[in-house]
Protein backbone atom coordinates (compact mmCIF):
# COMPACT_ATOMS: atom_id res chain seq x y z
CA UNK A 1 0.00 0.00 0.00
CA UNK A 2 1.32 3.37 -0.89
CA UNK A 3 1.67 5.99 1.83
CA UNK A 4 -0.31 9.01 1.76
CA UNK A 5 2.36 11.39 2.77
CA UNK A 6 3.34 14.30 0.62
CA UNK A 7 7.02 14.80 -0.14
CA UNK A 8 8.21 17.36 2.18
CA UNK A 9 9.27 20.17 -0.48
CA UNK A 10 5.67 20.02 -2.04
CA UNK A 11 3.91 19.71 1.69
CA UNK A 12 6.04 23.04 2.51
CA UNK A 13 5.02 24.59 -0.58
CA UNK A 14 1.50 23.85 -0.08
CA UNK A 15 1.51 25.44 2.99
CA UNK A 16 3.43 28.47 2.48
CA UNK A 17 1.69 31.81 1.97
CA UNK A 18 0.42 31.80 -1.60
CA UNK A 19 -3.02 32.54 -1.97
CA UNK A 20 -5.17 29.37 -3.87
CA UNK A 21 -7.61 31.69 -5.78
CA UNK A 22 -5.85 33.07 -8.67
CA UNK A 23 -7.98 35.24 -11.30
CA UNK A 24 -10.87 32.57 -10.82
CA UNK A 25 -8.47 29.35 -10.51
CA UNK A 26 -9.67 28.08 -7.52
CA UNK A 27 -7.44 25.35 -5.80
CA UNK A 28 -7.85 23.32 -2.63
CA UNK A 29 -4.59 22.02 -1.96
CA UNK A 30 -4.52 18.10 0.25
CA UNK A 31 -2.53 17.85 3.44
CA UNK A 32 -2.12 13.92 1.74
CA UNK A 33 -2.51 11.90 -1.17
CA UNK A 34 -5.76 11.14 -1.87
CA UNK A 35 -5.97 7.16 -1.03
CA UNK A 36 -5.26 4.55 -3.47
CA UNK A 37 -8.66 3.32 -3.53
CA UNK A 38 -10.01 7.03 -4.16
CA UNK A 39 -8.07 7.30 -6.79
CA UNK A 40 -8.75 4.54 -8.05
CA UNK A 41 -12.44 5.06 -7.95
CA UNK A 42 -12.11 8.28 -9.72
CA UNK A 43 -9.99 6.98 -12.56
CA UNK A 44 -12.33 4.46 -13.45
CA UNK A 45 -14.64 6.87 -13.24
CA UNK A 46 -12.70 9.56 -15.48
CA UNK A 47 -11.63 7.21 -18.35
CA UNK A 48 -14.67 5.43 -18.65
CA UNK A 49 -13.33 1.93 -17.81
CA UNK A 50 -14.13 -0.26 -14.57
CA UNK A 51 -10.98 -2.72 -15.82
CA UNK A 52 -8.54 0.64 -15.50
CA UNK A 53 -6.36 -0.73 -12.85
CA UNK A 54 -3.97 0.73 -10.30
CA UNK A 55 -3.66 4.54 -11.53
CA UNK A 56 -0.24 6.13 -11.94
CA UNK A 57 -1.18 9.20 -9.98
CA UNK A 58 -1.23 10.73 -6.39
CA UNK A 59 -3.44 13.68 -6.20
CA UNK A 60 -2.55 16.10 -3.82
CA UNK A 61 -5.43 19.12 -4.79
CA UNK A 62 -8.00 19.65 -6.77
CA UNK A 63 -9.90 22.79 -8.27
CA UNK A 64 -14.00 23.83 -7.53
CA UNK A 65 -15.04 21.49 -10.65
CA UNK A 66 -12.93 18.76 -9.48
CA UNK A 67 -10.36 18.52 -11.92
CA UNK A 68 -6.90 17.13 -10.21
CA UNK A 69 -3.65 18.10 -9.39
CA UNK A 70 -1.72 15.07 -9.00
CA UNK A 71 2.07 13.42 -9.29
CA UNK A 72 1.80 11.15 -12.35
CA UNK A 73 3.92 8.12 -11.35
CA UNK A 74 5.40 7.63 -15.40
CA UNK A 75 8.29 5.47 -13.76
CA UNK A 76 7.48 4.01 -10.82
CA UNK A 77 11.22 2.70 -10.01
CA UNK A 78 12.06 6.33 -9.88
CA UNK A 79 11.85 9.20 -6.82
CA UNK A 80 8.22 10.94 -6.54
CA UNK A 81 10.59 14.19 -6.67
CA UNK A 82 11.58 13.33 -10.42
CA UNK A 83 8.09 12.72 -11.31
CA UNK A 84 6.01 15.08 -13.72
CA UNK A 85 2.79 16.96 -12.14
CA UNK A 86 -0.09 17.23 -13.96
CA UNK A 87 -3.50 17.92 -14.80
CA UNK A 88 -6.75 15.84 -15.16
CA UNK A 89 -10.17 18.14 -15.65
CA UNK A 90 -13.48 17.30 -15.10
CA UNK A 91 -14.54 17.63 -18.56
CA UNK A 92 -11.49 15.99 -19.94
CA UNK A 93 -9.06 18.22 -19.64
CA UNK A 94 -5.11 17.24 -19.24
CA UNK A 95 -2.39 19.05 -19.01
CA UNK A 96 1.35 18.47 -17.82
CA UNK A 97 2.00 21.04 -15.72
CA UNK A 98 6.22 20.36 -14.94
CA UNK A 99 8.56 17.94 -15.69
CA UNK A 100 9.14 17.16 -11.98
CA UNK A 101 7.89 18.28 -8.24
CA UNK A 102 11.35 20.65 -8.64
CA UNK A 103 10.29 23.05 -11.44
CA UNK A 104 6.25 22.69 -9.67
CA UNK A 105 7.69 24.53 -6.87
CA UNK A 106 9.63 27.06 -9.12
CA UNK A 107 6.08 27.80 -11.41
CA UNK A 108 4.91 28.41 -7.85
CA UNK A 109 7.69 30.77 -6.55
CA UNK A 110 7.10 32.15 -9.83
CA UNK A 111 3.36 33.33 -8.49
CA UNK A 112 1.98 30.61 -11.21
CA UNK A 113 -1.08 28.52 -9.28
CA UNK A 114 -1.33 24.69 -10.40
CA UNK A 115 -4.33 25.88 -12.71
CA UNK A 116 -2.81 28.87 -14.09
CA UNK A 117 -0.32 26.65 -16.14
CA UNK A 118 -2.91 25.05 -17.27
CA UNK A 119 -5.21 27.74 -18.96
CA UNK A 120 -3.26 30.62 -20.12
CA UNK A 121 -1.97 33.30 -17.77
CA UNK A 122 -3.85 36.53 -17.97
CA UNK A 123 -2.22 38.62 -15.53
CA UNK A 124 1.58 39.31 -14.21
CA UNK A 125 3.03 36.78 -11.52
CA UNK A 126 4.68 38.17 -9.21
CA UNK A 127 7.29 35.99 -7.07
CA UNK A 128 7.14 34.67 -4.05
CA UNK A 129 9.90 35.17 -1.52
CA UNK A 130 8.81 32.36 0.34
CA UNK A 131 8.47 29.57 -2.05
CA UNK A 132 11.87 30.86 -3.99
CA UNK A 133 13.31 30.00 -0.51
CA UNK A 134 11.48 26.13 -0.83
CA UNK A 135 12.50 26.49 -5.13
CA UNK A 136 15.68 23.80 -5.05
CA UNK A 137 18.09 24.03 -7.77
CA UNK A 138 18.49 27.13 -10.49
CA UNK A 139 15.98 29.30 -10.72
CA UNK A 140 13.31 28.22 -13.46
CA UNK A 141 10.98 30.68 -15.50
CA UNK A 142 7.89 29.98 -16.00
CA UNK A 143 8.17 29.84 -19.57
CA UNK A 144 11.14 27.02 -19.17
CA UNK A 145 8.87 24.75 -17.22
CA UNK A 146 6.29 25.40 -19.32
CA UNK A 147 8.30 24.58 -22.34
CA UNK A 148 9.49 21.10 -20.87
CA UNK A 149 6.42 20.18 -19.65
CA UNK A 150 4.79 20.11 -23.15
CA UNK A 151 7.43 17.67 -24.24
CA UNK A 152 5.79 15.07 -22.21
CA UNK A 153 2.20 15.68 -22.78
CA UNK A 154 2.29 13.35 -25.57
CA UNK A 155 2.64 10.67 -23.49
CA UNK A 156 0.27 11.49 -20.83
CA UNK A 157 -2.36 11.83 -23.70
CA UNK A 158 -1.46 8.20 -24.42
CA UNK A 159 -1.85 6.64 -21.44
CA UNK A 160 -5.33 8.32 -21.05
CA UNK A 161 -5.97 6.83 -24.75
CA UNK A 162 -4.77 3.18 -24.26
CA UNK A 163 -6.96 2.80 -20.64
CA UNK A 164 -10.09 4.68 -21.85
CA UNK A 165 -12.91 2.29 -23.47
CA UNK A 166 -13.00 3.91 -26.95
CA UNK A 167 -10.80 6.97 -28.56
CA UNK A 168 -10.48 9.67 -25.75
CA UNK A 169 -10.03 12.66 -27.80
CA UNK A 170 -11.77 13.32 -31.35
CA UNK A 171 -9.94 14.01 -34.74
CA UNK A 172 -8.91 17.01 -34.10
CA UNK A 173 -7.52 16.33 -30.56
CA UNK A 174 -10.26 17.66 -28.51
CA UNK A 175 -11.40 15.67 -25.20
CA UNK A 176 -14.78 14.08 -26.36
Amino acid sequence: MLHQELPAMLAAALKAPFATDHEGHDFQPSDEFDSLEETAEWWAAWTDNEDAGVPPFRFFGQDGSGGHAAVWLRDRDAAIETQPVVYLGSEGELAVIAKNLGDYLWLLANGVGPLEAVDDLTRVPEPIPELIALAPGEPRSIEAVRAEAETILAALEELVEETCNGPFFDEDGEPR
